[in-house]
Parts: structure tokens; sequence; C-alpha cells
């Protein structure tokens, strides 16, 4: 592949395989020429093109977080009672994390690193989810649904949690304790628990 046959295209399939080998393998262990076969491109051509190992993982890492940022954006949670919205953000976040376990491990191998790129993609993504989490906030205690005193970090903090570790410690609690957290039925046990927390956590007393 010539530079000027390279397309969009091109660069969301090598993103594509290096977000499964960033995920497999850690920054560390994943290397540049066995993406490079693993895709219609060279090693060469990756260089061209994302300027370094550095460049191709902050694309990676970038398309991770737009995709949970994108879901949550299309979830239309201002259209939505503020209960409702909340179960549906919940709902949303959880169901993200279990269908995209390389977002996981992606996240767990940049804190493990101290967390040196992710700063530098958050800008344009990320910046969204506190200021909409906060007029959600805003909503429900306008309304009485929600108690005072909610943060929006806080909140935002808990149901990322909640939702992160039904994925991140799967394989240690079922080795430690035999529990299933890889199956549907399993999945759809602990959103319900994790939706009934987040609810208790917000909601105003009667």
């Amino acid at each position: 592949m010539d530079k000027q046959n390279f397309t969009e295209r091109n660069r969301r399939d090598i993103v594509a395989i290096a977000t499964q080998h960033f995920a497999e393998k850690g920054y560390a262990g994943a290397r540049v020429d066995e993406i490079a076969a693993a895709t219609a491109t060279s090693k060469r051509m990756i260089y061209y093109h994302f300027g370094s190992k550095d460049g191709l993982y902050r694309a990676v890492l970038t398309e991770a977080y737009r995709g949970i940022r994108s879901a949550e954006l299309e979830a239309e949670l201002g259209d939505l009672p503020p209960l409702a919205a909340l179960e549906r953000l919940t709902a949303l976040t959880f169901d993200y994390h279990f269908n995209h376990p390389e977002l996981v491990r992606l996240v767990m191998d940049e804190n493990i690193r101290g967390g040196p790129h992710v700063g530098e993609i958050s800008q344009g993504h990320n910046e969204i989810v506190l200021p909409k989490t906060q007029a959600l906030i805003d909503r429900g205690i306008a309304d009485g649904s929600f108690r005072a005193g909610l943060d929006a970090v806080d909140l935002h903090m808990t149901i990322s949690a909640l939702a992160f570790y039904f994925v991140s410690n799967r394989h240690s609690f079922h080795a430690i304790f035999g529990v299933d957290m890889t199956s549907e039925a399993a999945a759809e046990r602990r959103r319900a628990q994790v939706i009934d927390n987040v609810l208790r956590y917000c909601r105003a007393e009667s």
C-alpha cells in the first residue's frame, strides 16, 4: 500500500487491529511489526501515518474513549425524567464496559504505567462527561427526585467503578469464588444490582 492509497478506512482498520494488540499485550508488549503483519500495510507506513508507536497508541486510546462517550451522547438523557435518565446512563455504562473488554484492559494498562497518555487525548471527548453528569444531578435535585449534595465526579466514579470491576476482575473472582462474570445471564443480574445501588445512592429520601 502506498501513501496515496492510504484511506480513512485503512486507518480505522489499523487502529482496530492495534487495539487488539495493545489490549492483549499492553503497551510494552505490543509490537508495531506484528500489528503491521496483521494488516494490509507495512511498519514503515504505520510510522508514516501515526508517527511512532506512541502515536499509534494514542490513536487507539482516543478511539476507545470516543466509543463510550459517543454512546453516552446518543443516550439522549435530557429527554427522560432524572431517575429514568440515571438508570439509562448506568445501564449504558455497564453494558458498554461488558461488551468492550478491550477498553477495560487499555485503561488498566494505562493506569499501571501512571497514565502517561490519557491526559493527552482527553480533550474533545472526556470533558463532556462531568457537565452532562452535573446537568442530570441538577435536574434531579430541582424536581426532588435526587438528594442534595451529590457531586458529579463522585457519581461518575461510582458508576464507572461498578461497571469496570465486573470486567476487570472477572478472572480472579471466578478463580477465587467460582463466580460467573462472563455470561449474559450474569451480566443481566449484575446490571440490575448496579442500577439499584446507584439509584439508592442518588434518590431523595421519601
